[in-house]
C-alpha cells in the first residue's frame, strides 16, 4: 500500500522535460554585448549601411583571431569588442577609398569563446556568455533563477580547482568568499529537490521538496500542520519501506514517506 502511495504522488508531481541547452544561450542586454571581447569561434555578422553591395556578411572567427570580409579580405577580430571591430572594418573601407563615411554595425551571431554552461532546474539553462569576472550569484541572476522545486545549492565545477556544494542562501549573506568568481568554460548545475512525501491525518498531504537540514517537525509544517485527528505520539517515517520511529527533530532524507496516525480517544 505505502508504495502505491508513493508512485501515485510521483505521478502526480514529477514531469521531465528535455530541451537541447547545448546550443541555447541567454540574450546579453545590449551593454554587454558591446564589451564582449571576441575569439575563436564566436560569428559575427557585420552591416555597412546603406551599402547592399557590402552585404551583411556572417563569419566565424577564425583559430588565429582572423575573419574575411568582402572587398578589404581578411582582418583581426580576437580580441576585439564589436565596437572596436566596426571601427577597424570602417577605417579599412575608408583607407581603400572604397566608402567615404561608411557606418558600420557588427552583431554578434553566435557566442562560442566565452560563457559559463548553466544546467539543472533554472529558468533558462544555457550558455551563458561573460564579458568580465561573474560571481555565481550574478550568473543565476541572469538566467533568470531557480526554479520552485530546485535544490537549495548549486554544483559549481570549474576549470581548475575542486568541484564545490554551494548553498543559495549563502551567496547573499556569508560575504564574497561564499559566492566565487567563474571562469570561461566553468559548469553550474541546479540539481532538482529530492522529495519526501507526507499523508495521513495533514491538512495538505502531498509531495515535497526536500530542503536542507528539513526535520519532520518541518515537514509536518510544511504539509499545513495535523488535523484535530493528528497525534505527534502517531508519527512514523518510512524509509526504504521500512518503518522506523524517530524524534519530530530528526533530519529527513530524500524519498522518506511520513504517516501521520489518529490520535486515539
Amino acid at each position: 500500500m505505502l508504495m502505491v502511495f508513493r508512485y501515485a504522488f510521483l505521478a502526480c508531481t514529477l514531469s521531465i522535460s528535455l530541451a537541447d541547452v547545448a546550443s541555447a544561450q541567454v540574450a546579453l542586454p545590449s551593454a554587454i554585448q558591446k564589451s564582449y571581447v571576441l575569439g575563436p569561434g564566436d560569428v559575427v555578422q557585420v552591416e555597412v549601411l546603406g551599402q547592399a553591395d557590402f552585404g551583411t556578411p556572417r563569419v566565424k572567427v577564425a583559430p588565429d583571431g582572423s575573419i574575411p570580409l568582402p572587398i578589404i579580405g581578411t582582418i583581426q577580430a580576437g580580441g576585439l569588442t564589436t565596437q572596436q571591430l566596426a571601427a577597424t572594418v570602417r577605417n579599412k573601407l575608408v583607407a581603400a577609398q572604397y566608402y567615404n563615411n561608411p557606418t558600420v554595425n557588427v552583431d554578434i551571431a553566435t557566442y562560442a569563446s566565452r560563457y559559463v554552461i548553466v544546467l539543472g532546474d533554472v529558468a533558462q539553462p544555457g550558455l551563458v556568455p561573460i564579458d568580465r569576472p561573474y560571481r555565481v550569484s550574478e550568473i543565476l541572476a541572469r538566467v533568470g533563477g531557480l526554479k520552485d522545486n530546485s535544490a537549495d545549492y548549486v554544483v559549481l565545477s570549474p576549470v581548475v580547482g575542486p568541484e564545490r556544494h554551494i548553498d543559495v542562501a549563502s551567496l547573499s549573506r556569508n560575504g564574497p568568499n561564499n559566492d566565487p568568481y567563474v571562469s570561461p568554460d566553468d559548469k553550474l548545475f541546479v540539481p532538482e529537490a529530492q522529495l519526501f512525501y507526507i499523508y495521513g491525518q495533514v491538512n495538505a498531504p502531498g509531495s515535497y521538496p526536500l530542503k536542507s537540514g528539513m526535520t519532520i517537525r518541518q515537514a509536518l509544517a510544511r504539509g499545513g500542520g495535523m488535523t484535530a485527528s493528528g497525534s505527534e505520539g502517531r508519527v512514523s517515517v518510512y524509509r526504504n519501506d521500512h518503518k522506523i520511529k524517530i524524534p519530530l527533530d530528526t533530519p529527513l532524507r530524500g524519498g522518506d514517506v511520513i504517516v501521520v496516525g489518529e490520535r486515539l480517544f
